[in-house]
C-alpha cells in the first residue's frame, strides 16, 4: 500500500490548480493500495450510512449519494488511508501552503440510479478565513461518465456569484445559466483507477447521474491550511460544521482540535 511516499507533481501543476479551481492527476494510487482500503470504506458506509429511504422519497439532494463522514474514527485502516501523506502533501503542494490539517473526510457513493450532485461551491458550508482550502475525490474503481464523475468548471472559484447557494435543485438550475453565460469550460472526463483530483472550495463542480449497475464509490478528504483560522459562520450550515468539524474552536482560532490533526507540514 503506497499512501505515504511522495507523488511527483509535473511543474505547471500549483499554476494549473491555481489558474482552474481544480487539477486532475493520473495514477496517484495503485490498483492494489485501492484494492487494499476499498471493502474496509465500503464495508463502513454500509454500517453508518443513515439513508434508507427509496428512491422515489428522496430529495434531489438525497438521490445524489450516500453521504457518510469522518470514517475515520470507525476504523483504523480508514485512518490510514485519510492521514496518508502523499494525499496530504499534494494538498501542501498544490495550495502553496507549508502544512495542512484535515477538516474531516466524507464518503460520497452515489448508488445505482442515483441521480445528479447539483453545481455547488463546498466552502459555501464551511467557516474558514480564507480559500486556502480543498477536497481530494478519490474513487474506488474507474469512474466512465455513465457512473456520474466529477465535472468542474474551470476558473469558477473567482466567480462570485453563486456563492450563498445551498446545494440542491436552485442551485443546479441558477448555476448551469450562470456559468454557461460566462462561457466557463466544464470538464467532465472520466477517471482511469488510480486517477483523483483536487478542488479548491470555491471551485463550482456537479456529477451527472449513475446509470451503472455498479455503486460509484468516492472517498474524499477535505484539507485546509495548517494555519487557517476559523472565520464567523455566515449561515446555518456554517454555524453546524463549526459545532460538528471542529469542536471547541471558536471564530479566530487555529482549530487545533482532536479532529483536526495537522496530516503534512515541510
Amino acid at each position: 500500500m503506497d499512501i505515504d511516499t511522495p507523488y511527483t507533481l509535473g511543474p505547471a501543476a500549483a499554476k494549473q490548480f491555481d489558474d482552474d479551481g481544480y487539477i486532475r492527476l493520473p495514477g496517484v494510487l495503485d490498483a492494489d493500495t485501492i484494492a487494499a482500503f476499498e471493502p474496509e470504506i465500503t464495508s463502513k458506509v454500509l454500517e453508518l450510512n443513515t439513508l434508507h429511504l427509496p428512491m422515489a422519497e428522496r430529495s434531489t439532494y438525497q438521490k445524489a449519494f450516500l453521504q457518510v463522514a469522518n470514517l475515520w474514527r470507525h476504523s483504523e485502516l480508514v485512518r490510514r488511508f485519510v492521514f496518508s501523506a502523499r494525499l496530504a502533501r499534494i494538498a501542501a503542494e498544490l495550495m502553496g501552503v507549508d502544512g495542512v490539517r484535515l477538516y474531516h473526510d466524507q464518503a460520497l457513493y452515489k448508488e445505482t440510479s442515483g441521480g445528479i450532485t447539483p453545481w455547488h461551491a463546498d466552502q459555501y458550508y464551511w467557516p474558514l478565513s480564507t480559500d486556502r482550502a480543498c477536497t481530494v475525490w478519490v474513487p474506488l474503481q474507474e469512474t466512465p461518465h455513465e457512473m456520474g464523475p466529477l465535472e468542474f468548471a474551470a476558473g469558477s472559484h473567482r466567480f462570485e456569484y453563486g456563492r450563498d447557494l445551498p446545494i440542491g435543485d436552485e442551485s443546479e438550475s441558477a448555476l448551469q445559466t450562470a456559468l454557461a453565460e460566462q462561457g466557463f469550460p466544464v470538464s467532465s472526463e472520466p477517471y482511469a483507477l488510480g486517477d483523483i483530483s483536487y478542488h479548491q472550495g470555491w471551485t463550482f463542480h456537479r456529477a451527472g447521474p449513475n446509470q451503472t449497475p455498479t455503486p460509484r464509490r468516492v472517498m474524499t478528504i477535505i484539507y485546509i491550511d495548517a494555519d487557517m483560522t476559523v472565520s464567523t459562520p455566515t449561515n446555518h450550515h456554517q454555524e453546524v460544521d463549526l459545532t460538528t468539524w471542529m469542536p471547541g474552536a471558536s471564530p479566530g482560532d487555529v482549530p487545533n482540535t482532536e479532529l483536526n490533526p495537522t496530516l503534512y507540514h515541510h
